[in-house]
């Protein structure tokens, strides 16, 4: 392979070649960063030389070899049969020197012995009597490791050097301190002596190198990649070639991308190897740091080494090409430094490095960064950095990285009373990420909380943390001893209690009771938001608890104080019948929760999306949602309030037709602790109509009928919350027991109000179901009037199903056609169409007799506009009495208008009028 960018070093060097071949002896000395093409340098000398009929001697320096006496000596006399006489010589001295103390001590401590400096001279007058047949040419390549005993004789030979045809070429890599000074002493000294520094390679030699592998197209492409990772260092170069062939060979292709891989990584810490062992040490504590400019200062007294070494060694991995502005030139290079350490070894660093930042007064993240992983060490100082820092994560919406603080912070803690504070915020942090976290610290708590060791703000949490987890007892003793303190001297404190007690009364009504909000607590949004959900809970939609809950999401803010508070108030406006202002508040805060990747809340928001998608007849999206809430906080996390999550995924499976996926969902492990909160009632009313759907009735009027008992025994019985009378009334119904369906959807009407309600449109559908069938389709009707108004399409859909099939039975198949175009298109848009049957062929068949029997078109057009509006309401099955309040008429009016009617159209009774009618009005 053509070397790239070395024409003009190879030019000097074959000139001092030429002059040495004619008696000038010469000293050339090639220095460069690791990898620089230093040693390319040296083999096409060789092989020039070679052809000058050179004699040619080699040997490289090797650290381990370092203190070895004679190791470059012994490679470059001792395997030459023109030099047979030297190799006696030389294991003599190496013998000798092996006992001296010159053969351990660095170059230019000690003297030679008389002895020795014989034998050495004797070397270097073999070589140059040798030098007299044939030129010679002697190598050392990275000379700054070769032994002492080897360095004396390069020495005396430099002093004869002049004088004779040898031409002495070493490689200097300079790593932490000059090398050898003594050398370049002697070196300078010389008239022929030579000093060249090996560049890296520009871009363009990049891409020229690059091209004699993957040819000048793809060179082009990837030339400026490859220079930013390489540094222009040629062998990182040849190891991201290799990558390139490997990456061929496994994808039977050529990548279009840049591949950096294996062979790039093994010839980093191949690069690291060949130098000093503090070049390793300085690159690992740089791959730690992973800083631009890192402070050299800092880093020598993490490595315990002098400042200036270790910024000759920054210096040496910069000439090199691995470091750019103090940091490691690509990920890959700094995962395989990294992984060089042992475990021991990598705390220790992060040990010293946190000591070092914490010293020099570096920000509080920036230090507990390292005293986390560095896991062992504990100064005095340990847990006050720990909590700062986990302080500003918090503030900075990192979760993760706060509970990683307080948790080391804890362990490093001795002091009894501050553990049970740093327990108390490791559950808090704990609980954000996943609530299974937090359940191994709260014994010790619940402990700390008898003893009275435990302030209030975090008993509140724990009772909340204790009702999620479902131990219930425990939860109502932390919340008895709360109140049994008394707040009088603290209104924050108290004002703290009562809005825990509303929220939680809200979830766990059979644990937690109500307190009744007075004057002084309007002015906490908390308090609000809670009411507001209670009050609906209770009483059903009014604007009053719309109000209270939208006054709370303008003034709250999402944070661990606030979060629950927030969702309160989202199921406040979705259970008061606005499903869309819900949504909106709720995609705000789901928003917000993603931003700050907190995933309790992610997943709580998730679940409440969920359950408001199923309210606007959405299952695709609520189904969506609800999976994503189990993503990001797992089933068996989510204690007793699993129930929500499962039952909206549950309901989706039924209003989409998936019997098989509800079935499936009913299988998640659910405690029984679940039917002591709210989300279970969503669970049995949810269980109950996959069993109604999946034709067992018995199962679900005893899921129902449950669910009713438990919403009294709460005195959360109002329909907008769950339906429970309507579904157990078909299902009295289905197992024939028509009189106590009918009285239970005749119960559950009157609760609901005469007002516009998807509760009311619910409740109407299942009157029309188990009712008399000649008022089946003026219910059906107001049903639809009712469901259009809450926007629910699914329940929509259903109830148009429901007026088709009714109009059909009653023989009046010409009225049915609308109500199941609309239905079908419903069907469609929210995919339930297989949860509501055979419409598509009902469709078909009632267009098949409107053909037959329609009416002429001139016949309805004769109808005037008020005519028109007086049939549409007569045609939907509303009484004279009914249109003349709508229309603002008199009755007597009415009666005219119709008796004109009957006549234009040629019907005799208003169950004859057409659908036409209607769709003209």
């Amino acid at each position: 392979m053509r070397l790239a960018e070395r024409d003009e070093e190879l030019r000097v060097l074959t000139e001092v070649l030429d002059a040495g071949r004619r008696g000038a002896g010469a000293a050339v000395v090639i220095r460069g960063g690791i990898g620089c093409g230093k040693t390319e340098l040296l083999t096409a000398l060789k092989g020039r030389a070679a052809n000058a009929g050179f004699l040619r001697l080699s040997a490289v320096g090797s650290w381990p070899e370092r203190r070895s006496p004679g190791a470059v000596l012994s490679q470059l006399l001792c395997d030459e049969p023109k030099l047979a006489a030297c190799r006696t010589i030389v294991g003599e001295v190496v013998k000798s020197a092996a006992t001296a103390p010159v053969g351990g001590a660095p170059f230019g401590e000690q003297p030679l012995d008389s002895a020795t400096a014989a034998a050495l001279h004797g070397l270097c007058t073999q070589v140059t009597r040798t030098a007299d047949r044939v030129p010679v040419l002697l190598c050392v390549d990275d000379v700054q490791f070769a032994d002492p005993l080897s360095m004396h004789w390069i020495v005396l030979l430099l002093r004869v050097l002049r004088s004779a045809r040898i031409m002495l070429v070493l490689t200097d890599c300079t790593l932490s301190r000059q090398a050898h000074p003594q050398l370049q002493s002697e070196l300078l000294r010389q008239p022929n002596y030579v000093a060249m520094t090996v560049p890296r390679l520009t871009p363009e030699g990049v891409t020229e190198l690059l091209s004699q592998v993957l040819g000048d197209p793809l060179a082009r492409e990837l030339g400026g990649r490859c220079h930013a990772v390489s540094g222009g260092n040629p062998l990182l170069v040849r190891a991201l070639t290799e990558d390139h062939r490997r990456a061929v060979a496994v994808f039977d292709r050529a990548p279009t991308q840049l591949v950096v891989g294996e062979s790039f990584g093994e010839t980093v810490l191949s690069c690291l190897h060949r130098g000093r062992p503090v070049l390793l040490r300085v690159a690992q504590a740089l791959a730690l740091v992973d800083e631009r400019h890192t402070d050299p200062g800092r880093l020598a007294r993490v490595l315990d080494e002098d400042a200036t070494v270790v910024a000759r060694g920054i210096h040496a991995l910069e000439s090199a090409g691995l470091v750019d502005e103090g940091r490691l030139r690509h990920p890959l290079a700094r995962k395989m430094v990294l992984e060089s350490m042992g475990v021991a070894e990598h705390r220790a660093l992060h040990n010293r490095l946190a000591t070092a930042l914490y010293e020099e007064g570096a920000a509080a993240t920036r230090v507990a960064e390292h005293v986390i992983r560095g896991e062992t060490a504990t100064c005095t100082w340990t847990v006050p950095v720990l909590r700062e820092a986990a302080e500003r994560y918090l503030l900075a919406n990192r979760a993760a990285d706060a509970h990683a603080c307080l948790d080391a912070a804890l362990r490093a803690c001795d002091d009894d009373a501050e553990r049970v504070v740093l327990r108390a915020l490791v559950a808090s942090t704990a609980w954000m990420l996943n609530p299974s976290m937090s359940a191994r610290h709260l014994g010790e708590l619940t402990v700390a909380l008898r003893a009275g060791r435990l302030p209030d703000q975090h008993a509140l949490k724990l009772a909340k943390y204790l009702l999620w987890h479902g131990r219930f007892q425990e939860a109502g003793h932390a919340i008895e001893r709360m109140e049994a303190r008394g707040h009088d001297a603290d209104p924050a404190a108290g004002g703290e209690l009562r809005a825990t007690r509303e929220l939680l009364s809200a979830t766990y009504p059979g644990l937690v009771a109500a307190l009744r909000p007075g004057p002084e607590d309007a002015a906490d949004p908390r308090i609000r938001g809670a009411a507001s959900l209670s009050h609906v809970l209770a009483h059903g939609p009014d604007d009053r608890a719309v109000t209270d809950a939208e006054a709370a999401l303008r003034t709250l803010r999402l944070s661990g104080d606030t979060q629950e508070w927030l969702m309160c108030a989202v199921s406040a406006l979705s259970f008061a019948d606005r499903p869309e202002s819900a949504a909106i508040w709720c995609d705000h805060w789901l928003g917000e929760a993603r931003a700050r990747h907190v995933p309790l809340w992610e997943a709580e928001f998730s679940s409440l999306r969920a359950g408001i998608a199923l309210r606007q007849g959405d299952p695709l999206l609520a189904c969506k949602f609800a999976q994503v809430a189990l993503e990001r906080v797992p089933a068996e996390s989510w204690g007793v309030c699993l129930g929500g999550p499962v039952a909206n995924l549950v309901q989706a499976a039924v209003d989409i037709g998936d019997h098989k996926a509800a079935a499936e969902y009913l299988q998640i492990p659910i405690t029984e602790g679940v039917f002591n909160t709210r989300f279970g009632l969503y669970l049995l009313h949810a269980r109950g109509r996959y069993h109604f759907a999946a034709g067992h009735p018995y199962a679900a009027l005893d899921d129902f009928t449950t669910c009713g008992d438990q919403m009294r025994r709460w005195e959360f019985d109002h329909p907008t919350v769950v339906p429970w009378r309507s579904e157990a009334a078909r299902a009295h119904f289905a197992v024939g027991d028509q009189e106590r369906a009918r009285a239970l959807a005749h119960e559950e009407l009157e609760m609901t109000g005469p007002g516009h309600s998807r509760a009311r449109g619910i409740t109407l559908c299942a009157l029309a179901a188990v009712g008399p069938s000649a008022a089946r389709v003026g219910r059906l009707t107001e049903a639809v009037e009712n469901l259009q108004k809450a926007g629910d399409r699914v329940r929509l859909a259903g109830a148009l199903a429901d007026l088709a099939r009714a109009h059909v039975a009653a023989g009046r198949a010409e009225r049915a056609q609308l109500a199941l175009e609309m239905a079908l298109r419903l069907a469609d848009e929210a995919g339930i169409a297989a949860a509501l049957g055979d419409l598509r062929e009902q469709a078909q068949r009632i267009a098949d007799l409107r053909t037959a029997s329609r009416l002429p078109e001139s016949a309805v057009a004769a109808l005037s506009g008020s005519e028109r509006r007086v049939a549409a309401l007569a045609a939907r099955g509303c009484t004279n009495r009914e249109i003349s309040e709508r229309l603002t008429i008199t009755a007597s009016t009415v009666e005219q208008h119709l008796t004109r009617i009957f006549r234009k159209l040629g019907v005799r009774s208003r169950q004859e009028l057409p659908a036409e009618t209607v769709l003209e009005a």
